[in-house]
């Protein structure tokens, strides 16, 4: 049974869009990836999300990909002629990406630690106030995670503390049932002894009597 094709078109559901868009953009990236090592072709991918943030992949260099990009591009224009309006707009837009792209990734890059040698004081000061800001929120994130995981612990160990008094009270229970059972058994078997001795000796002693008769003894009675 065939499957049935899915309709694109723009998914209403922003949960389900951002799910789409996660599982899609690691799709397209892998496949970019392997498409420059399987060809040894020379790759670049730009993504960028609903919400304005920037996804990228490079097989090598983004800059030097883009900057041959441009080259190309520059090339076809010259031998076309003069670019139309649309041509100019898409030029525009395409260079204001990839300063974009090219801002964002060295951004990315002094975050990291790296190309901080050109920065001025105010420059690193303001990058090191942005990193301290990111500290804060991950710790504060990291606090509500601990708090949680405190909070969950001390609710499991006060289940654990009720299901043990629990299991104490079944014990005490259990042993009153079984001490009660030992000491009606014990007193059945002492009433059956008693009940025994009792009709076992009035035979002894009319046996005892005849014989006395027998044997001419005088009688004790």
């Amino acid at each position: 049974m065939a499957r049935e094709k899915i309709r694109i078109k723009k998914i209403d559901n922003l949960t389900a869009r951002q799910v789409t868009f996660s599982k899609r953009r690691r799709g397209i990236i892998k496949k970019a990836n392997e498409l420059s090592i399987l060809c040894d072709a020379d790759v670049a991918l730009i993504i960028f999300s609903a919400t304005g943030k920037l996804f990228e992949f490079s097989s090598s260099s983004m800059r030097d990909i883009l900057g041959r990009y441009n080259l190309h591009a520059s090339n076809i224009n010259k031998m076309m002629g003069p670019p139309s309006p649309y041509h100019q707009l898409e030029n525009c837009n395409l260079s204001r990406l990839s300063k974009e792209v090219e801002d964002k990734t060295k951004q990315l890059r002094q975050m990291r630690g790296g190309d901080l040698e050109g920065l001025n004081l105010e420059e690193l000061q303001r990058l090191e106030k942005s990193l301290e800001s990111g500290l804060s929120r991950v710790s504060e994130k990291k606090g509500e995670c601990v708090m949680s995981q405190i909070s969950s612990l001390e609710k499991r160990g006060s289940e654990l503390v009720d299901e043990n008094r629990r299991l104490r009270e079944q014990l005490v229970t259990l042993e009153m049932a079984k001490t009660m059972a030992l000491k009606e058994a014990v007193e059945t078997e002492s009433a059956t002894t008693n009940v025994s001795s009792y009709d076992s000796g009035a035979p002894i002693e009319d046996d005892f009597s005849d014989t006395s008769l027998k044997l001419g003894l005088p009688s004790w009675e």
